[in-house]
């Protein structure tokens, strides 16, 4: 029995502290893999969460008009106050062109006129139904996903407009060509090239013009050549 005992191999402490740290690189791999996984899903849902909002926030600030660059640009409190005054002791219907989030709409409607509002971009005319609707003027409102370009405005009285240069001289002559002798036209941020407006309010980036349509204008309009939105 002794000279088995002293032949059998006798763990020494040397080799006894060896085994347990063989174990510590797998602990490492698993733990550098878990952290890795994890990395991996905290970037997948940040890359989520920035094309959602990518997709959300896009069509606000593209062209809401896109034969010319009519981006979104909220009306001021300012610009807003200035129409409703070009629009006092006025009545009949009321249509915002490029209406964006509606609330030229809203606020017309709020004194009294039936409003309307035509938007090229859908999320825009969504969310001007909601505030319409929040606001309590939604029976007093309609919003359309329209072209002006596509749309007669024959039968309003009042006319709001938000434009920019390259679109006014051949929106001038589209209006001038429907619209009844009593209508009114209001032009914000850029007035119209031709015409010679009745009365104005604001100054600066809050100026409006507004345009009597009593009698014929002496102004030829030149038409602006606008290439034809591709169709997606």
């Amino acid at each position: 029995l002794s000279q088995v005992n002293e032949n059998t191999p006798c763990p020494c402490p040397g080799a006894m502290s060896r085994a347990p740290a063989k174990e510590a690189p797998r602990e490492e791999t698993e733990g550098g893999s878990g952290g890795r996984g994890w990395g991996l899903l905290v970037t997948a849902g940040v890359g989520g969460a920035l094309v959602a909002l990518y997709a959300v926030a896009t069509p606000f600030v593209t062209p809401a008009l896109r034969k010319v660059c009519l981006p979104f640009v909220p009306a001021t409190a300012a610009q807003i106050q200035n129409v409703l005054k070009m629009l006092e002791n006025r009545s009949g219907s009321l249509v915002d062109i490029g209406s964006g989030d509606g609330r030229i709409v809203i606020a017309a409607a709020k004194k009294g006129f039936q409003a309307v509002g035509y938007e090229l971009n859908p999320w825009l005319v969504w969310y001007s139904r909601y505030r319409a609707w929040r606001d309590g003027v939604h029976q007093n409102t309609k919003f359309y996903i329209s072209d002006l370009w596509k749309v007669s405005f024959s039968h309003y009285r009042n006319v709001v407009v938000f434009g920019v240069p390259q679109m006014m001289p051949q929106l001038e002559k589209k209006l001038e060509e429907e619209l009844e002798c009593n209508a009114r036209i209001i032009a914000c941020r850029f007035p119209f090239p031709c015409w010679i407006p009745d009365h104005t309010a604001g100054e600066g980036i809050d100026t409006v013009w507004a345009y009597d349509l009593k009698h014929p204008r002496g102004c030829e309009t030149k038409s602006l050549k606008i290439t034809p939105e591709t169709e997606s």
